[in-house]
């Protein structure tokens, strides 16, 4: 059985050739798995254990841009580009970079996995949404600070977190009509619905993260605002898992996923110990 974040799979594992046009990587770790507890039918590892994928090529860098999209089937495809050449401290032309930093819970192997990355601030609108300093970095026990991970959908806050950021977007929209029914069918929260009248629009708060060191990752309201239902209703695509106590659940308590990534030229730089980032279309041009 291999552990991978905080689910786990069981089956058969296997050694091949991973066959690249330049490059071999011979006795590459791939496993076919019969059952999995909180994990997809099929992944790629990007973390930072020894049988992801970065690990097994040796790689000093990776990035790659996740394409615009709506829950849909397009088979539309961006780029991911693999770095095993060393780049010393060379930084990507028009990136923000914040640095990587380690949990201090080394016994939890899951949390050895994670990318962590230091939230300074979190921006609704023009407001500084006030999070306690607890949940922004990790405990003595590795529970809570932030992550980004490409493998989860949408971003997750425990829910004293997301409470306070989803007041602030309801104080900003009180003008807008709440679709409750939608809220309480979807999970979603807060959802509005859409005028009726086509002189009317909705307008949203941009919502804005800040890391140390400066670096802003401020989201389009297409990466954290979407159609629900009939389309007749938007809803904020934050998510929670609706626990008081999240010391109990134990894991980050910030997830930066997928779904927020959309449009994000994204950049693991692992030989400096570094995320870097910049908003980009990523859809590929003919």
């Amino acid at each position: 059985m291999i552990l991978y974040g905080l689910g786990s799979t069981l089956g058969l594992l296997l050694s091949e050739n991973l066959d690249f046009p330049e490059k071999i990587v011979s006795d590459f770790i791939v496993g076919c798995s019969f059952i999995s507890v909180r994990q997809p039918a099929g992944i790629a590892g990007f973390g930072r254990g020894p049988q992801s994928l970065p690990s097994q090529m040796g790689l000093n860098r990776f990035s790659y841009c996740l394409l615009s999209r709506r829950f849909d089937d397009t088979p539309e495809s961006s780029d991911l580009i693999l770095e095993s050449g060393s780049s010393r401290d060379a930084k990507t032309q028009g990136l923000s970079y914040t640095p990587f930093h380690k949990n201090p819970a080394v016994n939890n192997p899951a949390f050895r996995e994670y990318y962590y990355l230091t939230l300074r601030k979190v921006i609704v609108g023009k407001q500084r949404v006030k999070i306690p300093y607890k949940f922004l970095v990790p405990d003595s026990d590795g529970n809570g600070g932030f992550i980004v991970d490409s493998g989860s959908t949408s971003t997750f806050m425990e829910k004293p977190i997301f409470d306070l950021v989803a007041q602030e977007f309801e104080k900003q929209m009180a003008n807008y009509t709440r679709a409750k029914d939608v809220e309480a069918q979807s999970g979603l929260r807060p959802c509005y619905d859409i005028p009726a009248k086509k002189s009317e629009s909705l307008s949203f708060p941009e919502l804005t993260f800040q890391f140390k060191g400066g670096a802003k990752m401020q989201l389009p309201s297409t990466n954290y605002i979407a159609l629900v239902g009939k389309d007749a209703v938007v809803c904020l695509t934050i998510v929670t898992d609706n626990v008081v106590a999240p010391a109990t659940n134990g894991g980050p308590a910030i997830i930066l996923g997928s779904f927020q990534q959309q449009n994000f030229y994204v950049e693991y730089d692992l030989e400096n110990e570094r995320f870097g980032f910049r908003p980009q279309n990523c859809k590929k041009t003919v």
